[in-house]
This record gives structure tokens, sequence and C-alpha cells, in this order.
């Protein structure tokens, strides 16, 4: 009689599967590709897909991929399976939502219209760039300040918001321990937007003022913000978004202790932003991780255990938002907002959807609270704790993410700490390279954009939103996965309104729809990410799809079809349109050796998957004659 072990009963009776295995079943489905040449680990490597800053997403991970250090328990050292032990299941986490609109009046109806439908929190942009600091009273009327935070944002001007915070919470006999927020100051944020290090030291100097106030009288109220934003909008990698986070987290311990704050009143004055992004697991592997560098720094800089947890704002990404399409963007926020709540953020902010294309209106921003309400209320994401632990697969993407997090860390303190390594354009170079190196991805439409450099609609309306206030200029840029393509659709809008048409290009679709269907639909996409709008012609007649080209009113023909097709048919086509007066002739799918005698029958370019899709409709806009 066979006794089965208690874990798995109905399991005990069959043979345990190994990794070898896995490999040789890869290695029939290569095979069927056509690739017939690997084998064992070289199968499984096929199927790695590269991430930033060096990293890997293997197929498949097993208990053998586990990281050796060890997680810890939720809500202790070193923190990375959370910074509380009971996570967001009792009140789920803070639902924070943005506010810039200049108008007090707009923002009040809108702040009160959040926190009456779900929002916990308020972020208010203030200044040059945002609200009237002297209107703040009339923005906040009818806010319960005992019970709703304030997050105040307001640049170079954060001493005077912080001033008529504290003197609002006076007037409206707030008791100080009460009072919940932060007062945003954040010096070497501001140099990293603007570049200018001139008051670096006196706002150090004004923050560190703030910090004792608060650590004395304040205590739920933290005086600084380390704002990882400037950094991943300025197209910087996950790893660089956690190492420039701690060297100005670091940075802001030395200034606090060396105003006279101890070290666990100082850490207790941080609480740091970071962006939540469209890939998941990287989000959620990137909170997971910034918590546990954090407790690391922290403990090398003397702090007790229970002052090391790091309070964390996530903030869906503006980098990958996009003005056309836009309502994509709702599908884009509710995946990032995902892997915040995942990955243990304490607070998200889910930025409307119209975000970029300027002042969200009051749609938006009940679209943006009630994806994080769905997320809390239906799917119930907050009640359990660490979901995403005992996943191979994040445990050990956390893991490498740490590590180079850390290194770009030190990289950061050997150069001498964050304001030396901000001046010094180490962090704008390398972050420059990093998105250099990003772009030419999405230009060759390996990081496709959906609605944008993958199935655009030429005909859809745009959104009309008022302009919303400019943030400030002159450090690292700000930057948009889409920018290079909204470039090209913007030159075609403007072509249109010129001329009363858009951009044109003929398809010859050449032979039957078996033949011609998969390379002109690729064709169409392409073209029309730029912009073109394309006309279709299908058969085997040069005459005929010579006839049809001309009656299209394209200036430029691609030739659509199989390679099969091409070798008997492409040239006799190509001379027929040349002759019909196409200035240029293109052909989809990669020459191979045919490339020589497809040139001489006038093809000048060929386009195909990975091919530099930016460069290719920029330079036929340039042919059309579409103004730049």
């Amino acid at each position: 009689m066979t006794v089965l072990p208690e874990g798995l009963p109905l399991a005990a009776e069959f043979p345990d599967a190994n990794r070898e295995q896995w490999q040789r079943l890869v290695e029939g489905v290569l095979r069927k590709s056509g690739a017939h040449d690997v084998s064992g680990a070289q199968a499984e490597e096929a199927l790695t897909t590269q991430l930033p800053d060096g990293l890997r997403a293997r197929p498949l991970y097993t208990a053998e991929d586990a990281p050796a250090d060890e997680a810890g328990y939720p809500g202790f050292p070193p923190y990375l399976r959370g910074s509380r032990p009971q996570g967001s299941v009792l009140a789920g986490w803070d639902v924070r939502q943005r506010h810039a609109d200049p108008d007090p009046a707009a923002a009040n109806t809108a702040v009160l219209a959040d926190l009456e439908n779900g929002v916990g929190s308020l972020w208010l942009t203030l200044g040059e760039h945002g609200l009237p600091i002297a209107a703040l009273p009339q923005v906040l009327d009818g806010v319960y300040l005992d019970l709703a935070a304030v997050v105040l944002d307001a640049g170079a001007e954060f001493g005077p918001a912080a001033e008529r915070l504290l003197a609002l919470l006076t007037e409206r006999q707030v008791a100080p321990e009460a009072a919940t927020g932060n007062l945003g100051a954040d010096p070497l944020g501001l140099l990293a937007r603007t570049g200018d290090d001139t008051d670096t030291a006196v706002q150090l100097a004004t923050a560190a003022g703030l910090a004792a106030r608060c650590a004395q009288g304040y205590p739920g109220l933290r005086a600084l913000t380390v704002d990882a934003l400037a950094y991943h909008d300025a197209g910087a990698s996950p790893a660089q978004e956690l190492g420039c986070s701690l060297a100005t987290g670091v940075a802001y311990l030395r200034a606090l202790t060396g105003a006279g704050l101890d070290v666990d009143p100082a850490a207790g004055q941080l609480d740091f932003r970071y962006a939540a992004t469209e890939d998941q697991f990287l989000t959620i592997a990137k909170f997971r991780a910034a918590r546990r560098l954090w407790a690391r720094v922290a403990q090398v800089c003397g702090a007790s255990p229970q002052a090391a947890a790091q309070r964390q704002h996530a903030v869906t990404s503006a980098v990958m938002m996009t003005e056309r399409d836009p309502w994509v963007n709702m599908l884009r926020t509710t995946v990032a907002c995902l892997a915040a709540g995942v990955g243990g953020a304490e607070a998200v902010t889910v930025l409307p959807f119209d975000d970029v294309v300027g002042l969200p209106d009051a749609f938006a921003r009940r679209i943006a609270r009630n994806t994080q309400s769905i997320l809390l209320e239906e799917s119930h994401l907050a009640r359990v704790v660490d979901p995403a632990g005992g996943s191979w697969y994040v445990e050990q993407l956390t893991d490498e993410l740490a590590h180079a997090g850390w290194e770009w860390f030190q990289e950061i303190e050997r150069a001498g700490g964050q304001q030396a390594a901000l001046s010094g354009q180490l962090i704008g170079e390398r972050i420059a390279a990093t998105w250099a190196q990003r772009s030419t991805a999405i230009a060759r439409r390996r990081e496709p954009i959906t609605g944008v450099s993958e199935f655009p609609n030429l005909g859809e309306q745009p959104l009309v939103r008022a302009q919303a206030p400019a943030g400030p200029t002159g450090g690292l840029p700000r930057v948009r996965r889409a920018q290079a393509f909204e470039a090209l659709r913007a030159r075609s809008d403007a072509h249109l309104a010129a001329t009363g048409a858009r951009p044109r290009l003929f398809l010859a679709s050449i032979g039957s729809a078996a033949a011609h269907t998969a390379r002109s639909s690729f064709a169409a996409n392409l073209f029309q990410a730029g912009g073109i709008e394309t006309v279709a012609g299908q058969g085997l007649d040069p005459a005929a799809l010579a006839e049809a080209f001309t009656t299209s009113g394209a200036a430029l023909a691609c030739l659509c079809s199989s390679d099969a097709v091409y070798q008997e048919h492409a040239v006799p086509v190509a001379g027929a349109l040349a002759a019909a007066g196409a200035s240029k002739l293109l052909l989809a799918g990669r020459p191979g050796e045919q490339r020589e005698t497809y040139q001489q029958a006038g093809i000048e370019e060929f386009v195909f998957a990975g091919s530099d899709a930016v460069a290719v409709l920029s330079g036929l806009l340039d042919e059309i004659g579409v103004a730049r």
C-alpha cells in the first residue's frame, strides 16, 4: 500500500518534471519555427527577453532561481515585502489626486468632487507652475484638514507655500497631531528640473528648518519629498531612478542631521515618489527594491529599524502617456496603478488620461479615481499583503534590480553625491544615453505604442483641453515615448489643414489576398503611424496597378506581397508605377539577395519589421513636401 504525502496527495504518484524536460519541449517548438540548431540551455536562452539596466526576463523560473538574501516579513527590515505588517489590507492604499489648475475656484470644485468620491489625499502644484500660493485657503475651502492629507509641490517656492499651509492649519484650529501630508521641499529635485544650483544650499537650509518644525510639532506632517519623477520623466531606467532617489535621500539625511536632527527623525521627514509604468513586473520589482535599498541606507546611517521603512508615493508615468488616441491611456494607467498597489506603495496617483493634452476635465478625473476604486473595492487588490511575494520571477527581478540600482547609487556617491553628479552632468549624460537607446527601440517599433506607432487612427478627433501651466525647465528634459511619432502626425495634420488632404501613398498589393494581406496590413499600419494615408490597389496586371496609382492621387507607392510573388512580378510592377509618375518606390519586406535587382527596377527603400520607422516616415513626408 502506497502512503501518500500530506502536501499534494493527488500529485504524489506522478514523477517530478525537471528543467531538462521542459527545454526539450521548447526545442520542438523552436524547430517548427526554423531554429534547428538550438538545444538545452540555448533553447531557453532563445526565449529570454532583454530588459533595461542589463536585466533579463527568462521564460521559466523555479525555486532554484529564488534569491539567496532573506526577504523578511512585511513590516520588518529589509521591508522588501512592505513597510507595514498589515500592508494595505485594513484601509487600502491612499488614493491621491493631483491638482494644478491655476484657477482657485475651479481647483476647489475639483478638490471637493474628488474627496466626495473616493480620494483620500490631495497633491497640489503651487506657485509659478500651478495654483497661486495665496489662494491656498480658497482651494482648500470645505476640506477637513484633519482628515485629508495635503501634499504640496511648489518648486522653488516651497518655503512660502509651507508657511501658508501651516498658517492655514492654525487658522482652522487643526490640532498639530491631526495634520498629515508633506510640505514638498525638494531642492535637489528642483536642481534636476532647472539645472540651477545657485540657491540649492539656501534651499537645503530652509528645508532643514521646516523638517525640524515638523519633527517637533507636527508628528504626521513631513517636510521633504525625494521626487524621482524628475529622472523618470527625462528617460531614466528603473535602476537609474532608484539610484538617484537613494543619493538624494542620503543628501537630505546629511543636511538634516547636519542641522541638528537625529537620524531617526531626519529619516522620518522623507517621502519618496516613484513612477509606475505599464510594465507591471518591473514596476512591482522597483517599489519592492526601493524599500530594500533604503532600509540598507538607513541601517548604514545608524537609523533604527523602525525608522528605516520607506514611505512611497506612486505616480503613473507621464512618459508612457500619449496625446494621440489618449483613451488608451486609461488602460496604461490601470496596469500601472495595479503594479504600484501590488508593489506596496502607500499612496497612488493615477494621472487622468488627458493629462498630457492639457488640464484634465471632470470626466478624466473621475475615471482616474474610479480606476483605483475598482482595483480596491471590486478587485480587492489590497486584501493580500505583498501579493507578488513568493513569485520566483518577481523575487529574482527585485533582487537584480536592487543590485543594479545600488551600483548606480555608488557611482553617484563616488562622484561627490547627488548635487555634484547633477551639476557635473554625470546624471544628465547617463540618462540621455539610456533614453537614446530606448528611442531607437521605439523608432523601430520594438517597443510598440498602441494607437500611435501601432494601429493609429488617422480619423480620430483630437481632444481639446485648456492649456496646463508649464513645468520648470532648464535642467533634465521631459520626454514621452510617443513624441517622435506624434511629431510626424502633427506634420500631417498641418498639411491637411493647409491643403485639404493628408499625405498619401499607394499600396500596390500584388497577387491574391493570401499572398499580400500580411504585408499590405503591415505597410498600411506603418505609413499611417506617420500620418500618411494609404490607398490600395490589388492584382497582378502592372498596367491595372499603374492606373489605380494614377487614380489614387498619391505621389509614392509601396509594393506589397510575398517573396515568391516579388520574384516574378516586383520588377514589372515597379516599372509600370515609375512610368505612371511615382516619385519614390518602396517594397514591404527584406530584399535579401534580390536587393540589386529591385534597386535597378527603381525600388529605393525597403520597409520591414525592425526597420527605423521614424526615419522612413520622416523621409517620406519630406519627399511629399510636408513642412517640418
